[in-house]
């Protein structure tokens, strides 16, 4: 916890950054300085790329929303409720679009959103001045912002490349180690542990970082391949719980692993356990041919063992190819550019794009419920005729809008509350006590220094970083600092009283609007899910193979925090790798039945009805039903159907031999294919 020579250079920085943007300001003779001092601390982030980032964006949804302002208000100004309404809409559509944009771009959006009331509000007993107000917001904003960019890709910038390397080394790290319990047995289970589905919401938590890169000097270059690794990190999670789930069922039939199979897996498990330390050299070339000659060389039999060997095979090549390719784009992202054309070896499916699920209605409630909350305090401001009502509903739309993408926003609005109080105290503290003595800029700055470097250095920490944000932002807020001291206890009073009750309307209005908590989103997100799955095996989007993965592996980041975060035992029992590889397999099914004919063809249509059938049902019932005994029966009937059949059908009898493993992970083997004596024995070159 205590803080380092990092942490220092960032506070220095930041408020270097705020101490030129008000030095600026102030000699501008803007009318309001202290935004531009508070601007520094809303853009500020130890990558220079992140605040290049955030910083345009900040100035864009400013521009917006002060154009909003200007247009807004002469129309309205003389029909107060019409102008609430209009505020209103304005701040939840918005709302609503940002939501739907995970990058940074989204911050345009809200930042426009709730800057409409900001500068709107206050003008409307004087709407001749909100011009005025809208232009020098605008300047001041972005005075602040200009200064925070400069300060920071001058004074010894971080890049956001040198983040996303380290992030994809921990990943590596801790998905090598996941891939050494599976292959050396510890961890070969059909069912994913939670703390390895969390895997997949780290990946997914990688689109922030990534999306910055276009504001890295030396980022630029690694966009692509960096978007490219994010579609196979994806990729490599589902494998991995395929594989385990494989040698879990080879296991518990009760006969050893072949000797060759043991050490294949074993040298594997030395290679993957490297984690970010590996290298994309000879090994996974080498690797792959053992494999290979493994599978050319197996038995003809078709016991479901034998099945089980070639599926475990088929996942550890992928698993190999995919890996040896996250390792050469992790290494020319760590060089911040790449070296020219780049060759995947992983080529056997469509790596996932960069589709996302959205859950349009409970997005569009979130949104809502604002926009209810925002008309509900202006027709309160209305009818009390309050003098500082426009501070009220301004903090009531910003506490709104900053937590409505969190599923339970209420505790982030109540330490919002805390804080700004705090800051509060700060403010008073500054304006009565310590500011009536400084008579130079310098002795402001010195004035400035103590709680400000402070804060600077909480930011840089995840646990603290909003509420360090908060304080620095609302402090220099609250100060309302001019180019010559003022003060009145009255006027600082009214307004604090405002502001607090502004958050504390919104944290009411949230608790009655938004009572429920993840339990709800983890639900929807789950029927989501069997949603497609039964439209996919129903063969409704024949054409949405690539979308569907991308949707199912989207999905499947979204749940995991969400499952850690709740209580309901139901969902507890909710296994989101294992809907991944179901989808997946349908998904072959689909694109491969169609080389099948006669009987066969029929057995895989009726196995895919009964995989629809099963999900509507779930659906239906609302709650995660077991599959059916039938459905079973139409799977083994459908692999012995086809079983005999040659190479051409074999990405169908491995489809099938997935479903009935994420289906029915505890049930015997199929009762009409005696379980073999022995498992294949592979090698058998020499005697070719």
């Amino acid at each position: 916890m205590t803080p380092g020579w990092r942490d220092w250079l960032f506070s220095g920085k930041a408020f270097l950054a705020s101490m030129l943007a008000l030095f600026v300001a102030l000699s501008l003779d803007l009318p309001r300085p202290y935004w531009a001092m508070a601007a520094v601390y809303v853009v500020a982030n130890p990558l220079a790329g992140a605040t290049s980032s955030k910083g345009l964006y900040r100035a864009l949804g400013t521009l917006l929303g002060a154009s909003a302002a200007v247009f807004f208000v002469p129309l309205f100004v003389n029909a107060p409720e019409l102008l609430s309404i209009v505020v209103a809409l304005w701040t939840g559509t918005l709302l609503f679009i940002s939501m739907l944009d995970r990058s940074a771009r989204s911050y345009v959006f809200m930042l426009a959103g709730y800057s409409l009331p900001m500068i709107a509000l206050p003008s409307v007993g004087s709407p001749e001045t909100v011009f005025d107000t809208a232009l020098a917001r605008s300047e001041e904003i972005i005075i602040g912002i200009v200064c925070a960019s400069l300060v920071s890709a001058v004074v010894f910038p971080a890049s956001v490349s040198s983040l996303l390397g380290q992030r994809i080394t921990t990943w590596l790290d801790d998905a090598g180690s996941w891939a050494d319990e599976i292959l050396r047995g510890e961890g070969a289970s059909p069912a994913t542990p939670l703390k390895r589905q969390k895997l997949a919401s780290d990946v997914t938590g990688l689109d922030l970082v990534i999306s910055q890169l276009g504001h890295d000097a030396n980022g630029r270059d690694i966009a692509r391949h960096s978007r490219e690794l994010r579609g196979r990190l994806l990729m490599l999670l589902p494998l991995f719980s395929s594989l385990a789930d494989r040698l879990h069922a080879l296991k518990s039939s009760g006969q050893e692993l072949p000797p060759a199979l043991s050490v294949l897996l074993n040298d594997a498990a030395s290679w993957l356990q490297q984690g970010g330390a590996g290298k994309p050299d000879g090994t996974g070339a080498r690797l792959r041919r053992r494999i290979d000659d493994v599978q050319t060389s197996e038995s003809s039999e078709t016991g479901w063992n034998a099945l089980l060997y070639r599926s475990a095979l088929a996942r550890l090549g992928e698993i190999v190819d995919l890996w040896h390719d996250c390792l050469t784009l992790r290494d020319e992202i760590a060089s911040g550019r790449h070296a020219g054309p780049w060759h995947p070896v992983f080529r056997h499916r469509q790596v996932v794009g960069r589709v996302r699920h959205y859950d349009f209605a409970l997005i569009a409630f979130a949104a809502g419920s604002v926009v209810a909350g925002i008309a509900v305090a202006c027709f309160f401001w209305i009818f009390t005729g309050w003098q500082n009502g426009a501070g009220f509903v301004t903090m009531a739309a910003v506490a709104c809008s900053f937590f409505a993408a969190m599923d339970r926003p209420a505790p982030f609005i109540r330490s919002m509350f805390i804080w700004s109080a705090v800051s509060l105290v700060i403010s008073f503290t500054y304006i009565f006590a310590i500011l009536p003595a400084v008579n130079s800029y310098e002795l402001l700055v010195v004035a400035f220094a103590p709680p400000f470097l402070l804060l600077g250095l909480l930011i840089t920490r995840p646990q603290f970083n909003m509420l360090a944000m908060l304080l620095s932002v609302n402090s220099a807020s609250f100060i309302a600092l001019q180019d010559r001291y003022t003060s009145d206890f009255t006027t600082f009073t009214n307004e604090a009283i405002a502001a607090l009750a502004g958050i504390g309307f919104a944290l009411v209005w949230t608790l009655i609007a938004r009572p429920f908590g993840a339990e709800l989103a983890a639900w929807r997100l789950v029927r989501a899910g069997w949603k497609d799955l039964a439209e996919t095996a129903a063969g409704e989007r024949r054409t949405d193979h690539e979308r569907l993965s991308g949707r199912i592996l989207d999905r499947l980041g979204q749940l995991v925090p969400r499952l850690a975060a709740v209580e309901d035992r139901e969902l507890k029992k909710v296994d989101g790798f294992a809907d991944v590889r179901l989808g997946f397999n349908v998904l072959m099914l689909q694109t491969k039945r169609k080389e099948l004919s006669g009987a066969s063809a029929v057995s895989i249509g009726r196995v895919l009805t009964g995989v629809s059938d099963f999900y509507r049902s779930r659906l239906d019932a609302g709650q995660a039903i077991d599959p059916p005994d039938t459905l079973r029966a139409a799977i083994d009937d459908s692999l012995g159907t086809i079983a005999h059949e040659q190479a051409e059908t074999r990405d169908n009898i491995d489809a099938l031999v997935g479903l009935r493993r994420a289906l029915f992970p505890e049930a015997p083997p199929p009762e009409h294919w005696p379980a073999p004596e022995t498992i294949p024995t592979p090698l058998q070159i020499a005697a070719e």
